[in-house]
């Protein structure tokens, strides 16, 4: 267990110099595939942050507003015509 235990270590250390080096050197991507990725990931995190600030914008529109009432479309459909009794049980 205690070999585990270094070896993540270590491992985790090699990542962390790895990342450092790549920081100082300014070269954050190893290939085009990677800007890829992290472009594709931000554009995923911006989607899911834009959709939370509608939500949010909604939420407080609709406390401020008080839109429960003023609602045009919570009104009951009036009924038009008459019941088809032959469809009753």
């Amino acid at each position: 267990m205690g070999s585990q235990g270094k070896d993540f270590g270590q491992e985790l250390s090699n990542q962390i110099n790895d990342a450092l080096s790549r920081l100082a050197s300014k070269e954050m991507f190893q290939s085009d595939w990677d800007i890829a990725a992290f472009a594709i990931f931000f554009i995923f995190i911006g989607a899911v942050l834009s959709l939370v600030l509608l939500v949010l914008i909604r939420c407080l529109c609709c406390c401020c507003c008080d839109c429960e009432h003023s609602g045009s479309y919570h009104k009951a459909a009036r009924k038009v015509g008459i019941d088809n009794q032959g469809m009753e049980p």
